[in-house]
């Protein structure tokens, strides 16, 4: 099995991509209740900060702050993932997700990017805002409903400063 060596950071920002198992699937936005329900379980829980939020029909992009003397961000998406996949029919399985109990509804993993500093993490804050656009789900950041952007007043001076 694969040990993956991720950085134990206290208080860290990580960015994040969190995937569907089935590309094209509009499955998150469809089930968008669930999703939320799953993060506020999850978060009252584990407590940690959402700085920037975009959920698209089959992906995901976030950046949290982690609170300091916990690193541990892989639970936390695990306890996720597997709320927001209870009560949902399964996937395509294979034998490997009937091993693990997996449903087959997330790829297994997540990409993690640990930010390096303000650039970095304005960087990816403004990717998280402008996803939507880039896939043409919407025009301008603040038409996509399934964004913080909307709760952000940074959005507006940080755009105007983009321009």
């Amino acid at each position: 099995m694969s040990e993956y060596r991720r950085p134990k950071v206290n208080g860290a920002r990580v960015f994040f991509t969190v995937t569907l198992a089935q590309r094209g699937s509009s499955l998150l936005v469809d089930e968008i209740v669930r999703l939320r329900a799953a993060v506020r379980r999850t978060k009252a829980e584990r407590p940690f900060e959402i700085d920037a939020w975009v959920v698209l029909p089959d992906h995901l992009h976030a950046v949290w702050t982690l609170p300091f003397g916990d690193a541990d961000f892989s639970t936390r998406w695990r306890l996720i993932k597997s709320r927001f996949s209870m009560g949902l029919p399964k996937g395509p399985t294979r034998e490997s997700h009937n091993v693990r109990k997996e449903r087959g509804i997330w790829q297994r993993r997540f990409w993690e990017h640990h930010i390096r500093n303000e650039h970095d993490y304005w960087a990816h804050v403004r990717y998280c805002w402008l996803n939507p656009v880039k896939h043409g789900f919407a025009d301008k950041p603040e038409d996509w409903r399934f964004s913080s952007v909307h709760r952000d007043a940074r959005f507006r001076t940080d755009m105007n400063l983009m321009l």
